[in-house]
């Protein structure tokens, strides 16, 4: 005779069998989904993707200043391709990850040269562009052009991991090929061109606001009754986590050379690398290092101040800057006029600056 642990087991099973993953969102979705999202009013290709690009990890209430300010400066794809990348570095500065930047620059011009400023529509062109993955490609299709294509950000990887119970980081191409796989068998392919986009829109809103990280709201989720890991008490463990590994350290002497007007000496970096294309403190191994360059390149060195040590945490290592403030009593003729200038925070440049530069600037003003 079944045992009454079978029965459940049986029962569960059942559930799992005749529940419908799409139905069952997009029912929440109707009730509970966001609606009055920025870049949902109107709903365009150049909106969809500028809040794509954006969103890529970072939080919808990060953005949504970012996004507005960005529209106001650059309306359309059109004008965002022909803006100097500056502006368009410095209306970025603080949401960080800054190639994003640098790529939705890039993905704009040739948008405008290739396309006459006019989106593709299909995922295998868009994820030709620049800063454009398969997930995001995917959004675009679904929000702005009404494409059954599924999505696979991190709100959805978390929702699938639990769903279905799938073992293993899903930053392994194993665990993430594996989720690509549910992604696309979860979404029906006869959805209307409304329904594809509030699909889209409802499995990430789901990730968002109730499949969290932690402190998840199982017992007002749509999936509760056929979701694996909430039925075997184990949604703690999903997603698996990421390998740890040690993230090393680095030290750097960024030098503050301030002029007698107030203005502080920067340099544009490299376009490729850490802080790619972004103007920053000049750095040194040293102080004496900071100090033996100010004097050759910039002028006559007055006091000198060694603030308190910063420390910047990126994703793949610790960096460590001790600022030191140098007064320049006679500044010397800027070397290379493209890639240095004097700053003053009140004056005409717009600039994207380094989070820490950004903070150190703002010290002095202070």
């Amino acid at each position: 005779m079944p045992t009454a642990k079978t029965k459940a087991a049986k029962a569960k099973t059942a559930t799992a069998k005749t529940f419908n993953f799409a139905d069952a969102l997009l029912h929440w979705f109707d009730q509970h989904g966001r609606k009055n999202l920025p870049w949902q009013h109107p709903i365009t290709p150049y909106r969809v993707w500028l809040s794509e690009v954006m969103l890529q990890q970072t939080q919808v209430e990060t953005v949504i200043p970012y996004f507005t300010r960005f529209l106001e400066h650059f309306p359309n794809v059109e004008d965002l391709a022909k803006a100097p990348q500056d502006e368009v570095l410095h209306l970025w500065t603080g949401l960080g990850y800054y190639a994003r930047a640098r790529n939705l620059h890039k993905c704009a011009q040739q948008i405008s040269e290739e396309f006459g400023g006019e989106f593709p529509g299909d995922v295998e062109t868009l994820t030709t562009l620049p800063g454009i993955g398969r997930s995001t490609a995917c959004a675009i299709s679904s929000i702005a052009f009404g494409q059954s294509t599924a999505i696979l950000d991190g709100n959805v990887k978390r929702v699938l991991t639990r769903f279905h119970a799938v073992d293993g980081w899903p930053g392994l191409p194993k665990v993430e090929k594996a989720l690509w796989v549910h992604a696309n068998a979860n979404m029906p392919e006869d959805l209307s061109r409304q329904r594809c986009a509030d699909y889209t829109q409802a499995i990430m809103d789901l990730g968002a606001t109730l499949c969290t990280r932690s402190k998840p709201a199982c017992l007002i989720c749509p999936m509760q009754t056929a979701c694996k890991a909430h039925l075997t008490h184990t949604v703690d463990q999903f997603p698996g986590k990421k390998p740890k590994k040690t993230i090393p350290e680095k030290s750097t002497v960024m030098l503050l050379a301030e002029n007698k007007q107030g203005e502080i000496f920067l340099y544009q970096r490299p376009q490729t690398g850490i802080w790619g294309g972004l103007w920053s403190l000049p750095e040194f191994d040293s102080q004496d290092d900071a100090i033996t360059y100010c004097v050759a390149k910039l002028g006559k060195v007055g006091e000198i101040e060694t603030w308190p040590t910063l420390t910047h945490v990126f994703s793949h290592y610790k960096l460590h800057i001790t600022p030191v403030h140098i007064a320049v009593k006679t500044k010397r003729a800027i070397q290379e006029p493209d890639q240095q200038l004097w700053y003053s925070a009140g004056g005409s440049h717009k600039l994207g600056l380094a989070a820490p530069v950004k903070k150190l600037l703002q010290a002095i003003d202070n």
